[in-house]
């Protein structure tokens, strides 16, 4: 890391999801020198690289952030670990590695709060695909016309960096859960992605060869580390926003304070500054910075330099739901790496073809489908797992058994995220404010019955499923919800806290361009910016974010969107 020179034509503050992509677009235009600032480390460390490797990473103070949730009242006063990454590739390096956009109900969504139309689906489809780099479009006669649509396609050229890559195992197990899930209604899917995601199969994953794939391998090296214009600082935290005023009176970000571990060293821009910390580290960030709630800021002693209330607020999160159903007569997890000989087969096979269960995502088989009749469209999501313990990094249970995980797609819970104190060493505040609404509470429930409801079907019955957690003497809409509280855990998706809305839009933070109202030269562009969650897990659109933004960097704000 050298600080002879600290002016760079655009600053990207954090090495995550979008920061990776955004300095790999724009450290392409040579005469665009670009700083990418990354408060963790290198992803060198090798759990990183094997999928069951998240075990190790999350929890581990040198690729987590360590962070704690605020004691949930909807949680029945739990506070939840919630883990952000902490090294280069952010929380690509350490999450699920589920590929998933969303539904294109998200978008068009997004569209009609913010105003633009360049957030529709037909058009954030193609920021999807730019990227995108599929399995089934590696061979001629793999995917169908309807697929490349929606895919790209590569023999003319559309591959992108971001593989894709289908699960290297199964479990009969699964297979049984997502024959039952046929049985209940719910169609069998081979592709998550296309608009309309309702149904079960197999997850796609981020993965290359049986290794994770962050997205520090995809757009960070070796591509960026050629380019002579573009500089990269590891340890290097940001600790404040450097702005100034201008003569008219409004506020500009020229640049980023920033420390080393050593010494505070200011990084200077001449054009932009981009927030790609993560809906938790932007927001407190932003609030350091004097930019946030006025209240909040002078309460911790912070200058108010521009009063923006929406900063930290909007939090939104999937809570997954952890339904355990104890089997027999087929294997599982549990008792496959209960004894040495186990443990030493999972690892030869993986060191031998890079499957099996050290290959495996957290969540393997998916499930979209509706909490009850009346719903429109699909509003929960099933994680299923051939495996089930009492709390992440407790150990197996001693008995085969299956965890489905469900979640609320869209809760209409919010939360926040509010510095605790001036010092940039502290962690903010989280409050999640979990099952805090009547329907958020009434969708648990239902959700639970769904869960039943698959279980019941002749699929699994030669297996003989029976309810552990949360336990089949709740039946009432007030004891599953209250039991939802003591047993759900979050999905690791928060987003909405520098959300992105129109110009009469009080709690707004960015305008549709995701610049920050009232700040020249300043854009958050990470999950944060999510005026609403999406309908799926949130790493893949937010590298859609990310694509946006390069091509309006590169183009110019007047341009067409796609």
């Amino acid at each position: 890391m050298s600080h002879d020179n600290t002016t760079f034509d655009t600053i990207i503050v954090g090495a995550g999801t979008a920061g990776s992509l955004l300095a790999n677009r724009l450290s392409a235009e040579r005469g665009r020198r670009v700083l990418l600032l990354e408060a963790g480390g290198k992803d060198d460390y090798h759990w990183i690289h094997i999928p069951v490797g998240y075990l190790h990473c999350i929890g581990n103070p040198r690729t987590d952030w360590l962070y704690q949730t605020e004691a949930d009242a909807g949680l029945n006063g739990r506070s939840l670990r919630y883990p952000r990454g902490k090294v280069l590739g952010g929380c690509s390096s350490i999450n699920g590695m589920i590929y998933m956009r969303g539904q294109a109900r998200d978008y068009e969504h997004w569209a009609d709060v913010t105003g633009d139309d360049a957030w529709r689906w037909r058009n954030v489809l193609g920021a999807f695909r730019r990227h995108e780099d599929h399995w089934r479009l590696d061979q001629p006669g793999q995917a169908d016309a309807a697929f490349e649509q929606l895919h790209g396609n590569r023999r003319t050229g559309s591959s992108g960096e971001w593989r894709v890559e289908r699960q290297r195992l199964r479990w009969d197990i699964l297979d049984a859960f997502a024959q039952a899930a046929q049985q209940a209604g719910i169609p069998a899917t081979q592709d998550f992605n296309g608009g309309d995601n309702e149904g079960v199969g197999y997850f796609e994953v981020n993965q290359k060869g049986g290794w994770r794939w962050n997205t520090a391998k995809a757009f960070l090296r070796p591509t960026c580390y050629g380019r002579p214009n573009f500089e990269l600082w590891t340890h290097a935290q940001a600790t404040r926003l450097v702005t100034e005023r201008q003569p008219d009176g409004t506020l500009r970000c020229t640049g980023v304070q920033v420390w080393t571990g050593r010494e505070m060293v200011t990084a200077h821009a001449r054009g932009e500054v981009l927030l790609c910390a993560g809906a938790v580290n932007s927001p407190q960030l932003l609030q350091l910075s004097g930019i946030g709630p006025g209240a909040l800021l002078q309460s911790h002693g912070i200058p108010v330099l521009h009063e923006l209330p929406g900063v930290g607020a909007n939090l939104q999160d999937h809570l997954q739901i952890r339904a355990v159903y104890q089997v027999r007569d087929v294997p599982t997890l549990n008792q496959l790496a209960a004894s040495v000989w186990g443990k030493a087969r999972i690892g030869l096979e993986y060191a031998l073809r890079r499957s099996g269960p050290m290959s495996m995502a957290p969540s393997q088989l998916g499930a979209f489908t509706r909490s009850s009749p009346d719903r429109p469209h699909a509003n929960l999501q099933f994680h299923v797992q051939p495996l089930s313990l009492d709390a992440f990094g407790e150990p197996l249970h001693a008995f085969p058994a299956f965890t489905a995980s469900v979640c609320n797609l869209n809760p209409s819970s919010r939360g926040s995220v509010t510095i605790k104190s001036a010092r940039f060493e502290d962690a903010p505040a989280i409050a999640p404010n979990y099952l805090s609404t009547p329907e958020d509470r009434q969708v648990a429930a239902d959700s639970l019955r769904v869960v039943r409801r698959i279980a019941g079907q002749p699929a699994l019955a030669r297996y003989a499923p029976q309810e552990y957690k949360p336990g089949p003497q709740y039946q009432s809409d007030e004891e599953l919800a209250r039991l939802a509280g003591d047993i759900a855990t979050t999905i690791f998706h928060p987003v909405g806290t520098t959300r992105m809305g129109r110009e009469d839009d009080p709690l707004a933070v960015l305008d549709a361009r995701l610049r920050v109202r009232g700040v020249a030269g300043l854009r958050v562009v990470d999950a944060g910016a999510m005026p609403t969650i999406t309908s799926g897990n949130t790493n893949s659109p937010t590298l859609m974010l990310a694509e946006m933004a390069a091509q309006w960097l590169r183009r110019g704000d007047d341009q067409a969107s796609n």
